[in-house]
């Protein structure tokens, strides 16, 4: 760490260990390798998000041929760019379908509320005992809305964070011997 700045270093044997060789892509728009991915990003999520990071990528031999070097941190920073697009759709999928799963959860309670209150009357041990279940079960209705407007949404929000980060970190090459 120079300067405030957190270093992520990472050792490769030849450049196509960077990137998936199952994508066809061209070279700039291709999909790191998913060891790449996961090494950089859990490096980048040891450190707070406000501190500024740097990558530096060594080669044990160069990358073939010369002129792919300079093409590296450009399709670094597209795929990191890509996955913070991906990490949006996923976040607002989620906002969507914690809305529409409370509306269901809502309707949901309140028709057990409005059953459990009209239909079982007396204070029979199974009225109370029906009337109890009813209300409990509306309640469980609301346990996924509830789960999502509450925990799910922050860990998504802050891996997007992390992508924006990387799509625009300062990355270093060392292309080995």
């Amino acid at each position: 760490m120079a300067s405030g700045t957190a270093l992520i270093e990472l050792r490769l044997q030849s450049i196509g260990r960077l990137y998936n060789s199952l994508d066809p892509s061209p070279f700039h728009e291709r999909d790191l390798d998913r060891d790449a991915e996961q090494f950089i990003v859990s490096w980048a999520q040891e450190y707070p998000l406000r501190q500024p990071l740097r990558l530096r990528i060594h080669f044990d031999r160069p990358p073939e041929p010369a002129g792919e070097i300079e093409r590296i941190a450009d399709s670094v920073h597209h795929f990191f760019a890509y996955r913070s697009t991906l990490n949006r759709l996923d976040l607002r999928r989620l906002v969507y379908e914690g809305w529409i799963s409370r509306v269901i959860g809502l309707l949901f309670l309140t028709s057990c509320i409005l059953i459990a209150h009209t239909l079982v009357r007396g204070g029979s041990v199974v009225s109370l005992v029906l009337r109890e279940g009813l209300t409990l079960v509306g309640w469980v209705a609301m346990w996924r809305p509830l789960d999502i407007c509450l925990y799910r949404w922050w860990p998504i929000r802050r891996l997007g964070r992390i992508y924006d980060k990387l799509a625009s970190v300062p990355i270093e090459i060392h292309p080995g011997r």
